[in-house]
Order: structure tokens, then C-alpha cells, then sequence
């Protein structure tokens, strides 16, 4: 058996960081992890090819060359997955499809042979006997959760590594907590699962191995959902691993905001060689934190708990949601005051989608609010629901936040304040590589040069060589992916403009 992995290609959005990447000569952010996790479930004596659109192009011959086609996705990657099932269909080729797309909203794809839905480790060896008994059928679904500590290595031999700018790994499945808007319970549960000390090793030595010697993003919904065990077992063992081999990874990953509580957990996950973490922070505003069930984060001073987790040498990058029933006219404002004052460089700003399957969805549906599909992209001007806010009020206040707080003032500002918070401790330093002479070389030219907002990126710079040094290399960085976000942000003023962001 031939078989083609084929994962679509995502928007421009701040998530694809596209702009940036471009700066170190990286196709992509991060690796298809998913579908090469699913590359290694399949029979060994079986043919593999996989093709990230985000990196390569998808030729006919490629699809002429396989007996399946196989595609995951996520709801963000809708258009690019429909003109890949097109392209499928008119040559002929058979579809196997799975990932959160397809498990949420497979109805919509008609032209798929066969679905593989829900977790892989249980419905694809059903898949895989049936077919090799000639009666493969539509739909394989289940209501079960798999053991992630049976799942394999990823097949990792099936992509170019020196296209990404970080590889990834997967500790653990699913989120303790219940907010409203997340379809992560929806798709992995509550209960986090995870694996084992040697089994997270052993993909880590993996990368070790084959020579990688960067980031790598651990991509947990929520790291720090079992606590217990990721102090008395896995940090103290990536501890171990980290200092044998000289920490050849700085790792990232996601989780709530309940870390800056513990000072141990918080201490080892520094030790570990961790430098980064994504928090969802949504709002400012308690009512509507109470309305999404976001309990972790109420009652709490919420600056004060990031500016911890930077003190401790954690970054930290954010998301944050607008358009809750509860939001005041305020909100606007408050939430620019927040982040330029906390210190997060990276604020994801986005408004508020019902995604299949979830609370909020379940909600709207009943008070006959939902209006259109889901996009998968919070933040593309668009809403699949009817808001409470007028909604002209909402969009022009969506576009003073990201229009504000990515505007080079504001944006090279909010680099200082974090830097004067952040405190790397045990961080190894990096030793430089061409590619990162040539990112600051680019950077020159680009945001010092020709730029917008140059003499705030010169003010940074001279600012970071006198009183933070050992940050510089950060501070470039950081440059870097505010240029990526300003691009962005002109993408989506520019809709806004033309009237285009809605709720149709």
C-alpha cells in the first residue's frame, strides 16, 4: 500500500508567525505532529510520503502515486483542506480523513471515503482491519479516551526538520478545567493523560539524535494538569536528561494561569531548561470571566501573577478574547492598559467563536444566536455568532486594541517593561549561528532601515546593550515577530475597512 500524508496549509494569521519566520529562513513553525504520529500507527511494509503544504507544494503526480490520501486537520485549515479533496477527487484518489476538523464537523465533507475520527490510537487499527478485510467502512468514531502512554514515536524521518523553527512533542492529553468557549475538553477530555518519564525521553533523545539543536514545543492543552506527577517525576527526569546533554533544547509550552501559584513547579520547569509559556488570560473583566466559567483566573491579581512567572524566567505569551456578553464598553481600554502594563510581547487578541461542540456553542444554539460556520480563526474579523455588544462598537474596538498595542511605540515599549521583569535563570546561553546573524541583519534592514516605527527599534536596541546585554539576542527576536504581527494586523484593518469583518 502507497499512502500520501497530506497536511493543508494555514492562513496568515499572528499564530503562523509567516512574516517572521522569514527573518531565519523557516518554512514553518511548527511540524505536523498529529499526522506523524499517525504516519507510525500504519503498517511498516507500507509506502509513507507526507507533504506539509506549509512547506512543500502537492503535485498531482503525488497523488497519482498513492492507493490513499490521508488528511488531518484543524477548523483553521478549512479552505485548504476543501482544495485538497477537490484535487483528490478529480484524480481519483481515495480520502481517509481525521483530526479535530473532521471529528467535529464531518458532515460537511461528502466527497471523503473514509473518516477516522476521535483519537487514532483506538479508531485507526479499526480502519486498518477492515480494510485489510476489503470492507473498510465511512465512519470510525468512538466516545473512548486512548492511553498516550501506547502511542508511538512520530515517524519523523518523513519531514525535512531544517524547514521548522521548533519540533514538537506531546506530554499529555486534556484540560481540568471547564471554560466555556474551549472545545479541548470536547476533543480530549478532562482528565489529563499523560505519558511516562522514559517514554517523553525518548522522543526528546530522538531529536537529540538526529541533531536538533533549538526549540521544541511541548503541546500539551495544559502542561501543568497533573502537577503531582510533573513534579515527583517528569521535570525532575527532563532535569536529569537537560544537564547530561548539555541543554540542547529550550522548551515551551501551554498552561493556566494557576502556575504562578507554585514556586516549586515554577522552579523545576525553569531548571528544565523552559523559557516560555502560553497563558489563556481572555479578559480583564470578572463578569465575563465568570460568564466563560474561566475560574482559574478570577479573584486574582492577574498582572501580579505574570510578572511572577517573568521574574521566575518564564515568558510569557498570552491570548486574549473580546466580545463576551459581559464585556463593557470599557474593555477596550482596560485590555490595552493590561498588556502594555504586564509586559506580554506576545498578546494574542482575538474575538470571541463558538466552536462545534461546546458549551458556549450548545448555548448560542439554544438562544438561537449562531449564524454562520466556524471558522477556526479567532482572529480573521469574523464571529459565528450574534453578540451582545452592538457589533460595528465591537469591531472598531477589535481594531483599536490590535492596532494599538502593535504599533511600534507601544510594542517596543512593552519589550522593555518585560525585560525589566525578566530574570533567565540557569537559561543556557545559545551560541549564535549564521542564520541568526542574518535574522539580525534582515532586522536592520527591515524594522531599522526601511521599517515603520525605525526609532523605536533603535531605541530598544541601544536600551537593551546598556541595561539588559545578556537579552539582546531576545530583544532582536521579539523585533522580528512584532514586524509578522504588524503585517498581520494591516491584513486585518484593511478587512475591517472594506466592511468585510461580520458575523455572516
Amino acid at each position: 500500500m502507497r499512502v500520501l500524508l497530506v497536511y493543508p496549509q494555514y492562513p496568515d494569521t499572528f499564530w503562523s508567525f509567516k512574516h517572521a519566520l522569514k527573518f531565519v529562513s523557516k518554512k514553518a513553525a511548527f511540524p505536523p505532529l498529529g499526522l506523524l504520529t499517525v504516519a507510525a500507527m500504519l503498517p511498516e511494509d507500507w509506502e509513507k510520503k507526507l507533504i506539509d503544504l506549509n512547506v512543500a507544494s502537492l503535485n498531482d503526480r503525488d497523488i497519482e502515486w498513492a492507493d490513499y490520501v490521508f488528511i488531518s486537520a484543524m477548523a483553521v485549515q478549512r479552505e485548504s483542506v476543501n482544495t485538497v479533496i477537490k484535487r483528490c477527487r478529480r484524480l481519483g484518489a481515495k480520502i481517509v480523513a481525521g483530526g479535530p476538523l473532521f471529528t467535529t464537523g464531518h458532515e460537511e465533507f461528502s466527497e471523503v471515503d473514509h473518516f477516522v475520527l476521535n483519537e487514532a490510537e483506538i479508531t485507526l487499527p479499526l480502519f486498518l482491519e477492515d480494510l485489510r478485510n476489503g470492507k473498510a467502512g465511512h465512519i470510525y468514531t468512538t466516545d473512548k479516551w486512548a492511553d498516550v502512554r501506547e502511542t508511538p514515536l512520530p515517524s519523523w524521518e518523513l519531514i525535512n526538520a531544517k524547514k521548522y523553527s521548533s519540533m514538537a512533542v506531546q506530554y499529555s492529553r486534556g484540560c481540568p478545567f471547564d471554560c466555556e468557549f474551549c472545545d479541548i475538553v470536547v476533543l480530549n477530555g478532562h482528565n489529563p493523560r499523560t505519558k511516562g518519564a522514559a517514554q517523553l525521553l525518548k522522543e526528546l533523545e530522538g531529536f537529540y539524535k538526529r541533531g536538533w539543536r533549538s526549540s521544541v514545543f511541548i503541546v500539551d492543552d495544559n502542561f501543568i494538569g497533573n502537577k503531582k506527577k510533573l513534579k515527583a517525576e517528569i521535570l525532575p527526569a527532563i532535569i536529569e536528561w537537560m544537564e547530561e546533554k548539555k541543554k540542547p533544547f529550550s522548551l515551551f509550552t501551554e498552561a493556566s494561569i494557576n502556575l504562578a501559584d507554585d514556586e516549586e513547579l515554577m522552579k523545576l520547569m525553569v531548571k528544565a531548561n523552559f523559557n516560555m509559556v502560553f497563558i489563556g488570560i481572555e479578559t480583564t473583566n470578572e463578569e465575563s470571566l465568570a460568564e466563560c466559567s474561566k475560574m482559574q483566573n478570577r479573584n486574582r491579581d492577574l498582572i501580579a501573577s505574570v510578572k511572577k512567572l517573568q521574574n521566575k524566567g518564564l515568558q510569557v505569551q498570552g491570548g486574549f478574547i473580546l466580545g463576551f456578553d459581559s464585556d463593557p464598553a470599557s474593555i477596550f481600554e482596560n485590555l490595552i492598559s493590561f498588556i502594555q502594563k504586564s509586559g506580554i510581547v506576545t498578546a494574542m487578541v482575538g474575538l470571541l467563536n463558538a466552536p462545534p461542540g461546546t458549551k458556549l456553542y450548545h448555548r448560542l444554539k439554544k438562544e438561537k444566536r449562531l449564524i454562520s460556520d466556524f471558522s477556526g480563526d479567532n482572529t480573521d474579523c469574523t464571529m459565528n455568532f450574534i453578540p451582545k455588544m452592538e457589533y460595528k462598537k465591537l469591531m472598531n474596538g477589535y481594531k483599536k486594541v490590535i492596532d494599538t498595542i502593535y504599533a511600534p511605540k507601544q510594542y517596543y515599549e512593552r519589550i522593555a517593561t518585560f525585560l525589566k521583569e525578566y530574570k533567565p535563570i540557569g537559561a543556557k546561553v545559545v551560541s549564535p549561528k549564521w542564520e541568526h546573524f542574518k535574522a539580525f541583519v534582515k532586522s536592520v534592514w527591515f524594522l531599522g532601515i526601511v521599517g515603520r516605527g525605525r526609532r523605536y527599534y533603535w531605541r530598544l536596541l541601544a536600551w537593551t546593550l546598556a541595561r539588559r546585554p545578556k537579552s539582546f539576542s531576545l530583544s532582536v527576536i521579539m523585533a522580528i515577530y512584532g514586524f509578522h504581527f504588524r503585517k498581520v494586523v494591516e491584513k486585518y484593518i484593511k478587512i475591517l475597512a472594506r466592511g468585510n469583518g461580520s458575523t455572516a
